[in-house]
């Protein structure tokens, strides 16, 4: 599918990009391969984006913005173990969908405050944060348990999009398990009794 000529401007270029990427892997992603999408010759693509590291920081923020509003739209009125299964659910499901945009959103680094990148993650977080509030979660342990959440479901989003998950036991089974077992480690982690950190004296 390409986009028509006239249609083209940042935003429509940004979203092309993002589904080639889906569709060949982020990896494979280039101005070039971008531009024959679209129906235009490589240099008219930089009327819209800057270079190729611009093309990926705008799939970045763009897909940590989507993956926050799907996140945000499946916990909505949700609490407890209801809102951490929806998250995880929601995340799941979009990183599956979007393998190749969601691929961008790994090891970059924002430029700075105002980095468009920044506020998607910050909006990206919201619904985590909530889900966490409603366990309980001292706040000097929030960004250890918001690390943990996105390492284990990213994880496993991450390798099931990428087939690495082999063996015959079924995938929906383990991740509701993994949901479980995060559900439980967290109703164990109070404020009243946050858990030490070894070596740490500025919790935060």
């Amino acid at each position: 599918m390409s986009v028509p000529r006239a249609g083209l401007d940042p935003a429509a270029v940004v979203a092309a990009g993002a589904a080639l990427a889906d569709e060949v892997g982020f990896a494979e992603l280039t101005m070039a391969r971008l531009a024959e999408r679209v129906g235009v010759r490589t240099p008219s693509l930089y009327k819209h984006i800057a270079s190729q590291d611009d093309l990926n920081r705008r799939i970045a923020a763009l897909a940590i913005a989507e993956a926050a509003d799907a996140i945000g739209a499946a916990t909505q009125g949700r609490s407890g173990r209801d809102a951490l299964a929806a998250a995880a659910r929601a995340l799941r499901d979009f990183v599956v969908a979007h393998p190749g945009r969601y691929a961008a959103t790994l090891g970059i680094t924002p430029t700075g405050p105002d980095d468009p990148i920044v506020i998607a993650e910050r909006r990206g977080l919201g619904p985590f944060e909530a889900v966490l509030r409603g366990y309980d979660i001292a706040p000097q342990d929030m960004t250890h348990a918001l690390r943990a959440l996105r390492s284990m479901f990213h994880g496993f989003a991450t390798l099931q999009a990428t087939n690495g998950f082999q063996w015959s036991t079924d995938i929906d089974e383990s991740f509701e398990w993994l949901i479980n077992f995060v559900d439980r480690a967290l109703r164990c982690t109070s404020a009243a009794d946050p858990a030490p950190v070894p070596g740490s004296t500025d919790r935060r």
